[in-house]
C-alpha cells in the first residue's frame, strides 16, 4: 500500500511530512509532560491553560494573515507577465483550504478553552485527565497543520520570486505558449 497517490505533488508530500513530524514531537512532548510531571489533571490544565490560549490565539490570527496573503499571491500571479499553470492556483486553494480549516478549528477550540470548566468542584477528577489530553491533541494536531500551510506557502511563494522576481523562464510552472 503506498502512502501517497500519484497524484499529490512532492510540495504537498514535503508539507505533509513536516506537519506529521510536528503533530508527533508535539502530542508526545505533551504527553511526556503530562505522565513526568507528576501533577495531577486539574493542575496540569491550570498550568497549560494560558499557553495553550495563547497558542490558539497566535494560530487565529496568523492563520487569518496567511489568507489574507493567499489574495495577494493572486493578485501579483495573475497581474504578471508570465502565464502560472492551474497547479499553482490549485496550489493556493489547498492552502486556503487548510488554512480556513485551522483557522475554523483554533476559534472553535479557544473558546471552548474560555469555558470556566475548571473552576467547577462538581466534575469527576478522571474527566480532567481526559480534557487535558483532548486538548493536548487538538492543538498538536493544529501545529502539525499550521506547520503544513507554512511549508506550502513557503514553496508557493519561493515559486512566485522565481517567476516573477527572477524571471527564470524554463520554471516547471510556467505555463507553454501551446498549452
Amino acid at each position: 500500500m503506498k502512502l501517497f497517490n500519484s497524484n499529490i505533488d512532492k510540495f504537498d508530500k514535503v508539507a505533509f511530512v513536516g506537519g506529521l513530524l510536528a503533530t508527533i514531537i508535539t502530542s508526545t512532548g505533551m504527553f511526556l509532560m503530562g505522565h513526568v510531571s507528576g501533577l495531577e489533571a486539574k493542575d496540569l490544565i491550570t498550568s497549560s491553560l494560558p499557553r495553550l490560549n495563547t497558542f490558539f490565539n497566535t494560530v487565529v490570527l496568523g492563520s487569518a494573515t496567511i489568507l489574507t496573503l493567499l489574495l495577494t499571491l493572486t493578485n501579483i500571479s495573475s497581474g504578471s507577465q508570465s502565464t502560472l499553470k492551474e497547479t499553482y492556483y490549485k496550489r493556493i486553494l489547498k492552502i486556503a483550504k487548510l488554512d480556513a480549516s485551522v483557522f475554523i478549528v483554533s476559534v472553535i477550540t479557544f473558546l471552548l478553552m474560555n469555558n470556566p470548566l475548571i473552576e467547577a468542584d462538581s466534575i469527576d477528577m478522571k474527566y480532567y485527565s481526559y480534557l487535558y489530553y483532548v486538548w493536548s491533541s487538538i492543538s498538536s494536531i493544529v501545529c502539525g497543520a499550521i506547520v503544513a500551510v507554512i511549508i506550502m506557502l513557503y514553496f508557493t511563494i519561493t515559486t512566485l520570486i522565481s517567476i516573477v522576481g527572477l524571471k527564470v523562464e524554463d520554471h516547471p510552472e510556467l505555463q507553454d505558449e501551446d498549452e
